[in-house]
């Protein structure tokens, strides 16, 4: 029997664990993945107070060594069901586990773009991290999808490294930070395309181009490049807990500040309804998550 399970080893749920173990409960948190979630693949975090710059494996790795020294058990298993009752019931991959309260921080992942080819092009010339894969492109054309910070972010980094960035948007303005879309719109290397979709990426086997749409002109454009980032939003990782979770209709789950679904069911992190999702909102999460569990 274990007092808390933590199904997530991002921010939030690390925070949550750390923050629970210091008020003399024992906590097993599960990961299927890499701790510290998608801020891991972050070659630069400069946002988080008080730290001037570390990248987001460094980041990461402290927040796990800070679980791990305050006594947090680690499992590297995929939870695929939680059963409740007066004792949760978290089954996983490979066993099954009972506890006392559960704290969801499951995250979420890179939404797809729907292309007709894109499995096939995954690691062919298509990606979702930038940081993770840019260095694949350097010197050559790239294109990012999407206008929010995310992309904003993906078309700076790259156009340090690559020849030339096509930053392809649906709108006419950027949703993300303006000083982000400031510092872009300065980069001679990038090239921003507004009011347009993405088409096609063709290219066999590996990405050779792609073909966008301009929603106003009806004008397509096909775009020579060896790399495609798509930035256009994140899917939250909550479909298998449907039955315990109350979700919107985007799937986030609908909590308000207290991070409580009810007794011994706890949320927090990426996963949850919110305004902002930066780390910063997802440690706040969970340090209430972990002391109210």
């Amino acid at each position: 029997m274990t007092d808390i399970i933590v199904i997530g080893g991002g921010p939030a749920g690390l925070t949550a664990a750390m923050y629970a173990l210091r008020g003399g409960k024992s906590v097993m948190l599960f990961e299927k993945e890499a701790y510290g979630g998608q801020i891991s693949k972050s070659a630069n975090v400069e946002n988080y107070p008080s730290v001037k710059s570390v990248s987001g494996f460094e980041f990461s790795m402290n927040l796990y060594n800070q679980a791990k020294a305050f006594g947090c058990e680690f499992r590297k298993e995929r939870v695929t069901r939680v059963e409740d009752g007066e004792i949760k019931r978290v089954i996983t991959s490979k066993d099954e586990y009972e506890c006392k309260a559960v704290i969801f921080a499951v995250g979420a992942t890179p939404r797809k773009s729907g292309l007709e080819n894109e499995e096939e092009l995954i690691g062919r010339g298509l990606s979702y991290c930038a940081h993770c894969d840019g260095n694949f492109f350097r010197k050559k054309d790239v294109a990012v999808i999407g206008g929010g910070s995310t992309a904003l972010q993906d078309a700076l980094y790259l156009s340090e490294i690559c020849n030339r960035v096509y930053l392809v948007h649906r709108r006419n303005e950027f949703r993300g930070e303006s000083t982000l879309a400031e510092r872009v719109r300065a980069k001679e290397n990038v090239e921003i395309i507004y009011d347009s979709t993405l088409e096609k990426a063709e290219g066999k086997p590996v990405l050779k181009s792609i073909t966008v749409k301009n929603k106003v002109t009806l004008e397509e454009r096909q775009l020579d490049v060896s790399g495609l980032f798509l930035a256009i939003g994140q899917e939250p990782a909550t479909k298998e807990f449907s039955d315990i979770l109350p979700l919107d209709e985007y799937g986030y789950v609908s909590c308000d500040e207290g991070c409580k679904i009810k007794e011994g069911i706890y949320v927090c992190g990426d996963c949850r309804r919110k305004a902002l999702r930066q780390l910063t909102t997802a440690v706040a999460d969970g340090s209430v998550a972990g002391s109210e569990a």
